[in-house]
């Protein structure tokens, strides 16, 4: 080994690790620590308000893809939809349900690391996969926050394959279901689903299983595997909007633009930064890691952290760094014998991550707005009797205003980015959407100054068209950044303070 016992036990800090159930505890204690700057923000991710705002309007009775349009899977939405049951507005008990989440999905690292370190690396690198999620967009809902776990649940099956293969067949059977439920949340995770079928099927090839049984143990893989997504699919059959499924969840995808491969491989070099601190770690304790790695577990983590850069990779889509969230669980089970060979090392990066990590809270809410912010805009776009259209804006504004949906296309981002500008992609075109949904006469719209660079042009040019006739700029509420916009109709009576207002917001917005 890399470090002894005794020089380890001399070196590490673990007087207050002297337990699992501790180390769980701190763990649990440390996740809601670092995440609870943003319990109070509804106003944390446009993404998530989107699906508590489906999760909202499925337990009103209306159907994703059918009624509201999206491309995730329908599971995200069951899972918001279950936190509608919680009460409140949801803004919270969503946060304390994907908290729950990822003191769950360490407390498995750990576990897994526990197997190939001492209880202070694995603990290290439970906290680091803690620690890192507020680097990389993970502070909330985000959708990896909730499959991580799974995936995570099908690695400890494999894992516990590995040291009892008595009952192989049963463990990736389980395994795959657990896989075919994280496919509902993100399909993403398809490429760490082959990799986990392809390790068990090398596991029974070990073993020297029949051929009969192999083909056999394959099948029922694959088909656990896409059990859940066929059972959505059906459901979808039998009400008859099968069509709507398919196009939503597959078909749009093949025609929505990624942007110009020189600004995806730009981000991919910002997201690539962010695990420089965690490369280190690997540099300077990979002696300790090479040593683990001539054990079977060893490498069965090098590959599943090589599976999960692939699907990174092959999805092709850098421009958030939530996107890379899957590489977290395995890297940081890959980490933990170096964790425990250079103790104070780890120990001053996971300092550093959490101070980082609350300093991105504290910009991001600077930057997107908090909640005094988002419920000024609130106030101000209330609808009297109709509706109001968010155009570029909170998503949730819809929940806290208590809005019906303008369009089935209400996520913002459908409308008003040049990605999107595709009838194909959509299912309707962009600027007929927009110019329907404008003349229906919204009670309120909302936009953003400045515009998004690579922005639908069109709709935008034709929304400020629509508004220089028919409203005026009620309020205008300013973050860092930006400056989101409220209009209401010009022969509507009501409070005007563009004290707020920025000059761009007044200037002619060009085609």
């Amino acid at each position: 080994m890399a470090v002894s016992q005794v020089s380890r036990a001399a070196t590490a800090p673990v007087g207050f690790m002297q337990s699992d159930r501790m180390v769980l505890a701190l763990l649990a204690l440390l996740a809601v620590a670092v995440r609870f700057i943003t319990y109070g923000n509804p106003a944390l991710g446009f993404d998530e308000q989107f699906y508590l705002l489906v999760g909202d309007r499925m337990v009103q009775g209306e159907l994703p893809y059918v009624d509201i349009f999206d491309r995730k899977p329908i599971g995200i939405f069951l899972i918001y939809a279950g936190v509608r049951w919680l009460g409140g507005e949801g803004f919270v008990q969503y946060k304390l349900v994907a908290t729950l989440f990822v003191i769950a999905t360490a407390w498995l690292i750990y576990l897994l690391a526990r197997q190939r370190a001492e209880r202070f690396g694995a603990g290290l690198a439970a906290a680091l996969y803690i620690l890192w999620l507020n680097l990389m967009e993970g502070e909330g809902g985000q959708t990896p926050v909730f499959y991580n776990l799974l995936v995570i649940g099908a690695a400890w099956q494999l894992f516990a394959a590995l040291r009892a293969p008595d009952r192989l067949v049963p463990r990736g059977a389980l395994a795959l279901l657990l896989i075919g439920l994280a496919l509902q949340i993100k399909y993403t995770v398809v490429f760490e689903g082959m990799f986990f079928g392809l390790a068990f099927l090398w596991l029974a090839w070990q073993q020297r299983m029949a051929w009969g049984r192999l083909v056999a143990f394959a099948t029922v893989m694959v088909a656990l595997a896409l059990l859940p997504t066929a059972l959505v699919l059906l459901y979808y059959w039998g009400v008859g909007e099968a069509d709507a499924f398919i196009f939503a969840n597959f078909s749009s995808n093949a025609y929505k633009e990624n942007g110009s491969s020189l600004v995806q491989l730009f981000k991919l070099v910002e997201l690539s930064a962010l695990f420089l601190p965690l490369g280190v770690v690997a540099v300077v304790g990979h002696r300790a890691i090479r040593d683990k790695m001539v054990r079977p577990d060893g490498q069965m983590v090098r590959l599943w952290l090589v599976a999960s850069v692939l699907g990174v990779l092959l999805y092709w889509r850098f421009s958030a760094p939530h996107y890379a969230i899957p590489l977290l669980a395995p890297l940081c089970v890959l980490l933990a014998p170096a964790l425990d060979a250079r103790p104070r090392l780890g120990a001053a990066i996971a300092a550093l991550a959490l101070i980082a990590g609350q300093v991105v809270q504290i910009q991001l809410a600077a930057m997107k707005g908090g909640d005094a912010a988002m419920r000024a805009v609130a106030a101000a776009a209330k609808p009297d009797r109709g509706v109001i259209f968010v155009y570029n804006g909170y998503p949730g504004l819809y929940l806290l205003t208590g809005s019906p949906l303008p369009s089935r296309w209400s996520f913002p981002g459908h409308l008003n980015t040049q990605d999107e500008n595709n009838p194909r992609a959509l299912g309707v075109d962009p600027l007929v959407e927009t110019r329907r949904i404008l003349d229906a006469n919204p009670d309120a719209i909302v936009d953003t100054f400045p515009a998004y660079a690579l922005g639908n042009r069109e709709t935008r040019a034709l929304l400020h068209r629509v508004i220089a006739e028919r409203y005026r700029p009620v309020l205008c509420v300013a973050t860092r950044d930006r400056t989101r916009v409220i209009y209401r109709q010009k022969r509507e009576a009501w409070p005007v303070d563009l004290s707020a207002c920025r000059p761009e917001v007044f200037a002619p917005v060009k085609p």
